[in-house]
């Protein structure tokens, strides 16, 4: 008897022996707070406020670590009476029910069971001692008892109720009290009632079970909290049951979803085979201002709800602090009401139209080819290139005359843009666009002329970051979504173009012939700012900024379909001047100062007819380009003094006076390209002839007479005639148009496109 006995302590004493080192290993409570990771991101704004909560761990839905306090009463009340009476009574084992337990495996008689809170938590913390697919071994149950008495020995009970409630397993992949509550029941953890938190702890006991069980046990817990008398289980069985429908609340909810996904792609690039691997950290912080992002949020889904019978859905905001680069804002779509809302509208390459402007009449004014005041031919023009015969056109399908660069910019005039661009080549300024941080992925002369009315391809992001480089006087430095940045900053623009080009987007009559004086883009505080519109309406643009800030915002579709009559001061603009106007409610904005090696100076312009081409202004010069009179002779000398270097003037020798009638321009053969900036309503191909009494047939059907005559381009090969007053078929050319041409859903509304 006595050698049994001593086998048997000597077999315990082995036993807790084997045991103490892994249970005296136990975790403090902080060190298990710190190590959670839940399956969620929150991504919070500059100052801490969460802007976005997005699911990053697919394997198991973990909510937030919640604080006890944070726990509704109703719960912890429901879970100690349901799984752990006493409590706040043991020191981790409960010996009563120990021995209640035992007693009734002898008799074969159903108890609840001996283990405590502790000892689960023991369980959840130490994966030795969990429970397999036969239960628990016998070293296994002595090492999760000896760690339950650790943990009551350095913890208190608060916090062991705490981390019970975030790490114990409720039902499928939800882990934790902040899962369960916002999956089953659609609220924080703080709001839960007697009826939920009683659902809650029958699921603690039965993660798995049918709906019916776990109605049963629930209301077994409500008579325990209550007076079996008072307990209403009426109808829980139904509730439980809706609610164990529920599988997962969203994925993810905020303000700026796109904002998230990239810092979390970044952060875990950044994490990749670091201690914590890619799931650490689980809180980020961004550059973002939360009122502002929101704001941005509000209006841009306002604005497309105006335009929503114009065929828009999509549009997207970024908002850039011109001194450090840093995001203050990014909406990268209009969300709900979006086809593609997972499309990020900030990175999504887009035609940027007319917002290259800027930038290609900086370059010609750096490299002296031309002044603010120079005077170009804004008139029809047939360039000739490798494909064909390049002839642009203005919006309105009108021709100004000559005029200055600083009014062909403010007004987005495309015939003086293309012309200039013929004077500093395709190939510089793709390298000048290369330098302000446009990744454009083809060559210059991939793009050829039409590079100036913006038929690359760009993102927001990098435009809205190329106008901050205006804004900065010409030094480029890339944006940033880390907090407190130290921006690089290199020269990629000449500083004296720079504020030229500034100084003609700021003034309102410099855009005075396009879109008045009073339109969206006037602001009460200082600004600069472009429009933009590409090929077929498919993109709209309002980029700009002030002393502080940059704006850019694009509105279009996602998928690419055209819009129906939209333009930049009806589609983009209304967004951009509300931001500005947001972000200077209380700040002042003020010009730049002019830089060095730049002078101001009185000029002048020749007339046109009785009338000068412009009115007297002070003007800005490059030191040593300033002068005091703009004009142009009149005559033959007008001709070759208005036509860029690579044009071709289209004009036939004039023919004699009894020659028969003939067709003068186009010459038979042209190509001509729909322009990529201009709604193909509004383009039209000028022909001209000589003679008299002439009607012109188009594909054999007349569209016109007289010598001079307007079509509107429709794409395909064209046979045009020229018919003389008897009846007879005088010319003929034949012309080719590339491009999309007018579709029906595209001409419904009314007014012209102003961009």
């Amino acid at each position: 008897m006595r050698v049994r006995l001593a086998r048997t302590s000597l077999f315990a004493i082995f036993l807790i022996a084997a045991c103490a080192r892994p249970a005296w290993a136990v975790a403090t409570f902080d060190e298990v707070k710190r190590d959670y990771r839940p399956s969620d991101t929150l991504v919070l704004d500059r100052s801490g406020e969460v802007i976005q909560r997005l699911r990053t761990d697919s394997a198991v839905r973990r909510g937030q670590w919640v604080a006890l306090p944070d726990v509704s009463p109703a719960l912890r009340t429901a879970l100690v009476l349901s799984e752990d009476k006493r409590f706040y009574e043991h020191s981790g084992v409960d010996w009563r029910a120990v021995s209640a337990a035992a007693w009734g495996n002898l008799w074969n008689t159903k108890t609840r069971g001996a283990s405590t809170l502790s000892m689960q938590l023991a369980g959840l913390l130490d994966e030795d001692w969990r429970a397999g697919a036969g239960g628990r071994s016998i070293v296994q149950k002595v090492g999760q008892t000896v760690s339950a008495q650790v943990l009551e020995a350095r913890w208190r009970k608060d916090q062991i109720l705490e981390a019970y409630l975030n790490l114990v397993p409720f039902r499928g992949e939800m882990v934790g009290i902040d899962a369960l509550s916002r999956t089953l029941f659609g609220k924080a953890a703080h709001g839960l009632d007697e009826r939920e938190a009683a659902i809650a702890a029958a699921l603690v006991r039965a993660p798995n079970a049918k709906a019916a069980q776990v109605s049963q046990r629930a209301c077994g817990v409500l008579k325990t909290m209550q007076a079996p008398a008072k307990a209403d289980c009426e109808g829980l069985d139904l509730y439980a049951a809706a609610a164990l429908q529920r599988r997962a609340f969203d994925a993810s909810e905020g303000v700026a979803p796109h904002l998230a996904r990239r810092l979390v792609a970044a952060q875990t690039a950044q994490t990749a085979g670091t201690k914590g691997g890619p799931n650490a950290p689980r809180t980020l912080t961004s550059t973002a201002r939360a009122p502002l992002q929101r704001f941005a949020v509000q209006t841009l889904q306002q604005q497309l709800r105006e335009l929503r019978g114009r065929h828009v859905e999509d549009g997207a905001v970024v908002v850039l602090d011109n001194a450090t680069g840093e995001v203050l804002a990014w909406v990268g779509s209009s969300g709900e009401l979006s086809g593609a809302a997972e499309v990020d509208g900030v990175m999504a390459l887009r035609q940027p139209g007319s917002t290259l402007k800027p930038f290609l009449y900086a370059q010609a004014i750096a490299e002296k080819r031309i002044t603010a005041a120079s005077l170009l031919e804004d008139s029809s023009s047939q360039i000739q290139t490798a494909g064909g015969l390049y002839i642009p056109q203005n919006y309105d399908r009108q021709f100004k005359g000559l005029v200055s660069a600083r009014t062909a910019l403010g007004a987005s005039l495309n015939v003086p843009a293309v012309r200039t661009l013929v004077m500093v080549s395709p190939d510089a300024f793709h390298r000048q666009l290369k330098a302000v941080g446009l990744p454009l992925k083809e060559s210059g002369d991939y793009y050829g002329y039409s590079l100036a009315l913006g038929s690359s391809e760009v993102s927001l992001l990098s435009l809205a970051n190329a106008y901050r480089t205006l804004a900065n006087g010409g030094r480029y430095s890339a944006p940033s979504l880390a907090k407190n940045p130290k921006p690089v900053f290199t020269p990629a623009l000449d500083a004296r173009a720079a504020f030229i080009a500034t100084d003609i987007m700021a003034d309102p009559m410099a855009r005075a012939r396009t879109f008045g004086t009073d339109s969206i883009l006037a602001t009460r505080f200082w600004t600069a700012v472009k429009t933009g519109t590409s090929k077929d309406m498919r993109d709209n643009w309002a980029m700009g900024f002030s002393q502080r800030y940059t704006v850019g915002v694009w509105v279009g579709n996602a998928s690419g379909a055209p819009m129906w009559d939209v333009s930049g001061t009806s589609g983009a603009a209304p967004i951009w001047a509300a931001v500005m106007n947001y972000l200077h409610k209380t700040e002042r904005s003020r010009a730049p100062a002019p830089p060095a090696g730049l002078v101001q100076s009185r000029t002048q312009f020749g007339n046109q007819g009785a009338q000068p081409l412009e009115a007297a202004r002070s003007e800005w010069f490059l030191q040593g380009t300033e002068q005091t009179v703009f004009a142009i002779n009149s005559g033959a000398e007008t001709q070759g003094a208005t036509l860029a270097r690579g044009q071709k003037s289209s004009r036939k020798p004039a023919a004699e006076p009894d020659a028969p009638p003939r067709i003068t321009a186009p010459a038979s053969g042209t190509i001509i390209a729909l322009d990529p900036d201009i709604p193909p309503k509004h383009q039209r191909v000028s022909f001209s002839a000589e003679g008299r009494g002439t009607r012109w047939l188009m594909d054999g059907k007349e569209f016109a007479r007289g010598p001079q005559a307007q079509w509107m381009p429709w794409p395909g090969r064209h046979v045009v005639q020229l018919v003389d007053a008897g009846g007879k078929v005088a010319d003929e050319i034949k012309l080719e148009v590339r491009g999309a041409g007018v579709r029906e859903a595209s001409v419904r509304g009314s007014g012209a496109a102003v961009r």
